[in-house]
Order: C-alpha cells, then sequence, then structure tokens
C-alpha cells in the first residue's frame, strides 16, 4: 500500500487545465523527486497532497495521515515579517503543541537539533527578512523537519544553496527517509534525481519505480499551467 495516493486527479485554474486523470502512487519511508520544467504543476501536486487545494476530479489518499510538512520556497515567505530564525524553526512545533501548551523540553532540543544540523547556529537571533536567500531556505527546511511529520513535502529544497549546504539536506532527507518518512520533493536539481529513490516526471507523464528506473505511465498531465510550478 503506497503512503500517498493519487487517483485519476483533475485540477485546474482559472480554466487552465493543470492534471486531468493523474495518478501517482508514492512508496513510504522513501524519497521521491517530482520533476518537469516551469508550469507542469510540481507545486500544484504538492498542494493536492498537502491538502491546501482540492481535486475537480479523483481523489488524494494519505492513507489516514494527518501529520503533513511542506516547506515552501523562499520566496512565498513575507521578508519583511519581524521574527526570529529561532521563531520560525519553533513554528515546526506547533501543529503538536496547539494553541495552549507551551514548549517543552523535547521541543525545544528539537528545535536546537535542526537550527545545529543546518548550520544556523550564529543565525539564531536574525529576523528572517535580513537573511539571504540560501540562509533563509535552510530556516524554512528546519521549520519543516522540526514538525517530525509522516509525510515531507519540498519545494525546490536545495534552491540558492551551496553545495555544502545541498549536501547536508540530501544527508538528513536519506536519514529522515530511513527511519520511516515519506518524502516528496519538486526539484529541478538533477542531484536529487540520482541520489532519490523514486522520480515522477509530469512533463513526460511518467513515473519511474526504484534504482532500476522502470517507467510506468501516471495518467494526463496537462503542461499549460501557466505560472504554477
Amino acid at each position: 500500500m503506497p503512503a500517498i495516493r493519487l487517483n485519476r486527479i483533475t485540477f485546474s485554474y482559472n480554466r487552465t487545465e493543470v492534471f486531468t486523470g493523474l495518478t501517482i502512487d508514492f512508496p513510504e519511508s522513501a524519497c521521491t523527486a517530482v520533476t518537469g520544467p516551469n508550469g507542469c504543476g510540481k507545486s500544484t501536486l504538492l498542494g493536492l497532497i498537502a491538502g491546501l487545494l482540492r481535486p475537480h476530479h479523483g481523489t488524494v489518499d494519505v492513507a489516514g495521515v494527518d501529520n503533513i510538512a511542506l516547506a515552501v520556497q523562499r520566496d512565498q515567505v513575507e521578508q519583511t515579517f519581524p521574527i526570529t530564525v529561532s521563531e520560525v524553526v519553533a513554528m515546526g512545533r506547533w501543529r503538536r503543541l496547539g494553541l495552549l501548551r507551551r514548549p517543552a523540553r523535547d521541543d525545544r532540543d528539537i528545535v536546537d537539533y535542526w537550527i545545529t544540523e543546518l548550520g544556523l547556529d550564529k543565525l539564531r537571533s536574525r529576523r528572517i527578512g535580513d537573511l539571504s536567500g540560501g540562509q533563509r531556505q535552510r530556516a524554512l527546511l528546519a521549520q519543516a523537519f522540526a514538525q517530525q511529520a509522516a509525510i515531507l513535502l519540498l519545494d525546490e529544497p536545495t534552491a540558492g544553496l551551496d553545495a555544502d549546504s545541498a549536501e547536508t539536506v540530501h544527508r538528513q532527507l536519506r536519514r529522515l527517509a530511513d527511519s520511516g518518512t515519506t518524502i516528496v520533493a519538486a526539484t529541478h536539481d538533477a542531484d536529487a534525481i540520482t541520489r532519490f529513490d523514486h522520480h515522477v516526471d509530469l512533463a513526460a507523464g511518467v513515473q519511474y519505480v526504484g534504482p532500476e528506473q522502470h517507467p510506468c505511465h501516471t495518467g494526463g498531465v496537462n503542461t499549460r499551467a501557466g505560472s504554477q510550478t
């Protein structure tokens, strides 16, 4: 049973079709790269899995999981928002804490761990808007990782990162998948495609499963999605 199943999904923006009859299975405890040119629906696909978007037809099944983390692209975050790096990462614990419970020692330890792992120690007190693009990207990834979600969705996770930071992210994704997290990453990063367990090419309408890369057709994909990625 896949961790995520999209079954015959049809979705459009303002009468412009993005997906028509799209069917994809995402295996559990694995990293899947979703690729394709700008406008093919990569970000839309993540939004459908996260439940932020609803398909016009078809179903999205996440096997009863309600803890899904989504790390958006850094340019989708308001840079003038007066919040520090530590506060951004700590927001990853809000789902587990709820509105009334204060962070416990375990919550603080998890936040500290991801700040350290992603090289943000010296930036803890910096405002998110004062960071470089790569630094802001690492803060958003740390926030997503801190959620300890069963399903982790990433939109261009290594965009703007230097080689060392990208290597750190790939290493952490591998560790999370090996410990049971299902990871889906929309990416243009060719390195991610070779390092991930599975690959979905939206432009070709093909799903490559496993290291031997045997293709399976995923159904119709309309790539006329305008600025949607």
